[in-house]
């Protein structure tokens, strides 16, 4: 049995991919998206046919426009989602799928020449030790791209406030049945993403600085990215924070070195390198 797994959790997301397979998403927008994300990592560093691993893949969105640039790429997720990564990359023959989780990720300690985990380890009970799970399977030097949702640090008062407000909402939601809770959060898709986007979209057109508009980074993307994280913002059951400081501290615990934060959305993405002795 492992214990750094919320069932319910993963029950959700298996859901969530299921319903939104990305098989909508527009490449410009999943291009937009993958590269805020990448903007940071050291593409230049990796050896010849690299090796390494999507830790919670969930659709394999993102392992889609990794696995053409590298040789082997393992494809993790727990949940029933690893059907949908394995539809969805069935044409990347260098594609190795696991259904595991991070408690029994099926990969030898340094042995990866990468590594990535995006928008995933905020969901289990014990971030710091799904963390360190991930850097024991790299290699010495090898980088590790990281995003964790944060605790608005380079927010005003008042935007922490209200995301606080939407939390409470989650929390009813995402206990709903499968069915009721899709339907909430595309109500709250088409009433408050959507709207607040195009205010923002049409305020930065205006000349407008929308850095602290609620819902700002939308702007630029269509509504099947708006639905897709509307489940996921308010679906799912657990989810925690965390501030940059805590960010780099956890990652200098689990064992990485020189580690950089992206300046630009989504907040806080970073990589580090797994340290030579650890």
């Amino acid at each position: 049995m492992y214990k750094n797994i919320d069932a319910k959790t993963v029950e959700g997301f298996g859901d969530e991919w299921h319903r939104f397979d990305q098989s909508e998403m527009s490449e410009e927008n999943t291009l937009r998206w993958f590269n805020a994300y990448f903007s940071i990592f050291p593409w230049e560093s990796l050896p010849k046919s690299a090796v390494g691993f999507d830790l919670g893949c969930g659709s394999g969105r993102w392992s889609k426009i990794v696995a053409p640039h590298i040789g082997t790429l393992h494809c993790i997720d727990p949940s029933s989602a690893i059907d949908v990564a394995r539809r969805n990359l069935i044409l990347n023959t260098n594609c190795i799928f696991h259904k595991a989780g991070v408690d029994n990720i099926p990969l030898s300690n340094k042995s990866m020449d990468f590594g990535y985990c995006l928008g995933v380890l905020h969901h289990i009970p014990d971030t710091f030790s799904g963390l360190k799970a991930c850097v024991e399977k790299l290699k010495p030097g090898a980088p590790f791209l990281l995003y964790l949702y944060y605790a608005f640090d380079n927010r005003p008062a008042w935007y922490r406030v209200l995301w606080k407000l939407s939390g409470l909402a989650r929390q009813v939601i995402s206990r709903m049945p499968h069915g009721l809770r899709f339907v909430v959060s595309q109500i709250i898709a088409v009433l408050v993403y959507w709207p607040l986007a195009k205010f923002a979209k049409l305020s930065e057109l205006l000349g407008i600085n929308v850095r602290h508009f609620p819902l700002a980074s939308y702007r630029n993307f269509g509504f099947y990215v708006m639905r897709t994280d509307a489940l996921d913002r308010f679906g799912t059951r657990l989810e925690k924070r965390f501030t940059k400081l805590e960010i780099k501290t956890m990652m200098e615990r689990a064992g990485l070195e020189n580690i950089m934060f992206s300046e630009d959305m989504p907040f806080w993405c970073a990589v580090g390198y797994a340290k030579s002795a650890f």
